[in-house]
C-alpha cells in the first residue's frame, strides 16, 4: 500500500512540477529555468519541514509518501544539472556556472528553512 501512495503522491509531484512549468513559460517564455528551480526549492522546503515535523515511527510511512513520493516528483536533479549543461552548450557560462553554485545553496537553504518553520 505505501508502495502505491508513494508511486501515486510522486506522480502528482510531477503534474504540479509541470504544470508550474508550463505557467511560467506561458507567460515569460526564457531559457532561465525559474520553475524548475522555484519546484527544486520549494520541494526541499517541504521535505525539510516534514523530516522535522514527523519524527516518529508512527510517522515514518506518512514521511515516506510525502518525502519519496510528492517532493521527490516534484524536485528534479537530473534538470538542475542537464538545463546548465545545455546552457553551457549555448555558450552562456556565466549562468550556467551560476545554475550550478546556487541552486544547491538555495535548495538547502530552503530545507533548513523549512525545518526552521516545523520546529
Amino acid at each position: 500500500m505505501i508502495l502505491f501512495l508513494v508511486a501515486l503522491t510522486g506522480g502528482a509531484g510531477c503534474v504540479v512540477r509541470f504544470l508550474g512549468e508550463y505557467l511560467v513559460r506561458r507567460h515569460n517564455p526564457t531559457l532561465r529555468p525559474w520553475a524548475t528551480v522555484a519546484a527544486n526549492a520549494i520541494g526541499c522546503g517541504i521535505a525539510g519541514w516534514v523530516v522535522y515535523r514527523l519524527t516518529g515511527n508512527a510517522d515514518a510511512h506518512l514521511r515516506s509518501v510525502i518525502v519519496t513520493g510528492f517532493c521527490g516528483g516534484l524536485t528534479t536533479f537530473s534538470s538542475a544539472l542537464a538545463i546548465p549543461a545545455i546552457l553551457q552548450r549555448q555558450h552562456h557560462w556565466g549562468y550556467s556556472v551560476a545554475l550550478v553554485l546556487t541552486t544547491p545553496l538555495t535548495c538547502g537553504t530552503l530545507f533548513v528553512l523549512g525545518m526552521s518553520l516545523a520546529h
